[in-house]
């Protein structure tokens, strides 16, 4: 789960990590009143979004007088920012960030990040931060520094005076750049954040270390234990079909293609996903419905799959374990009568009650392809969709 920039401050000053100065706006009167309250010479109209590199798609601007804070919110508000992490569909500006202006000495980039291939969280930190980190980590990875963390002793603070030295931190300033990172380790560990960014990191004229942006992303698993988190979840920023999934525990990703699949396990979703491009289709979602579904579940999975516009047809995929064949078959054509289905439809059953689910596809009036293995039913909607 992702928040906005100006929640993830919120959170960062809470926890006595320093913060620019900010309101947020949701017109351009509030975005007025922000200013004035705010009291300074320069102000900083900010799109909120969730994605990235808002600044080089015009989602930033500057602004010297409360003319032009009105003016920016009108040109912001409403407008559909495409950047390189909306896609070319990109996300409408439904608020605004007003914030102070910091005179900015130095921009630097930190993240802390789950690395996988430690199995530790990891502190990352270089002196080239700002719009172009993407371009740093690519070529030339060696001024991107790392510190692991051990999960029983968490981040030290030496580590967290090596890192900024590492980052070329003005001397003077190395130990408040340490309590930075140690505050933000807390905030990472305490509220179960998969991924904090923070780019621009700045040290300033009065010498401040401050966070300039802040990116949190959260683990859903771990929302249950943060009930204040869940409070800043933005369902306009969230796909509407993978909020109605997860009312029914559905683990849902809408993706680009136009063949809809129903799977259990997620395993053998991304193995029916690969198999389907294997054969030259194209997957449009991730579905998996879980070991423990009923046929009610099914119903609304199938009805989310159908509800994609772009969805020319259907590959279920089920290996009957915990969850039984005869289940599926039954959400399939609950599901299948309610919506009335128009495209393809491939099932492909096997393991527990198999034959009883079989039959009741059988029985069921509907046009259904049955299918004998994972790679037969994937050849089969390839086939009827292309």
């Amino acid at each position: 789960m992702n928040i906005h920039e100006y929640q993830g401050k919120q959170l960062l000053r809470d926890y006595g990590v320093a913060v620019s100065n900010g309101r947020v706006a949701f017109s351009p009167d509030e975005a007025v009143k922000a200013a004035k309250e705010l009291g300074t010479d320069v102000i900083v109209v900010k799109a909120q979004i969730h994605a990235g590199g808002r600044g080089k798609a015009g989602g930033v601007k500057i602004a010297k007088n409360l003319d032009e804070v009105r003016e920016y919110a009108k040109e912001l508000l409403g407008k559909t920012l495409v950047t390189h992490q909306t896609g070319p569909e990109g996300k409408e500006v439904k608020r605004l960030l007003v914030e102070e202006g910091s005179d900015i000495k130095k921009e630097y980039y930190l993240g802390l990040v789950l690395d996988r291939a430690t199995d530790r969280v990891t502190l990352m930190g270089s002196e080239e931060g700002g719009m172009d980190i993407e371009e740093v980590a690519e070529e030339t990875p060696e001024k991107i520094f790392k510190e692991v963390i051990d999960p029983v002793v968490g981040l030290t603070g030496f580590q967290a005076r090596r890192m900024a030295f590492n980052m070329n931190i003005p001397t003077h300033l190395v130990n408040k750049a340490a309590k930075f990172m140690l505050g933000l380790y807390q905030v990472f560990a305490e509220k179960d954040a998969s991924i904090v960014e923070i780019n621009p990191l700045v040290v300033t004229g009065d010498d401040n270390v401050l966070a300039l942006d802040a990116k949190f992303n959260f683990d859903d698993n771990a929302l249950y234990r943060h009930k204040d988190i869940v409070e800043l979840r933005d369902f306009d920023e969230e796909d509407p079909k993978e909020i109605e999934a997860s009312k029914y525990d559905l683990s849902y990703i809408s993706l680009d293609g136009n063949i809809g699949c129903m799977v259990n396990g997620a395993g053998l979703a991304m193995a029916t996903m690969d198999t389907i491009n294997y054969y030259g289709g194209s997957p449009a979602n991730f579905l998996d419905v879980g070991g423990g579904a009923t046929a009610e579940k099914v119903t609304e999975a199938f009805k989310i799959i159908l509800s994609d516009e772009h969805v020319k047809g259907i590959f279920v995929n089920i290996f009957g374990g915990i969850m039984k064949c005869d289940v599926i078959a039954e959400g399939v054509i609950t599901a299948a009568k309610e919506v009335g289905l128009e495209v393809p439809l491939v099932v492909r059953l096997e393991g527990t009650n198999v034959d009883k689910g079989k039959a009741l596809l059988n029985e069921s009036g509907l046009n259904i392809i049955a299918a004998d293995t994972m790679a037969d039913g994937a050849q089969k909607i390839v086939e009827l969709v292309g």
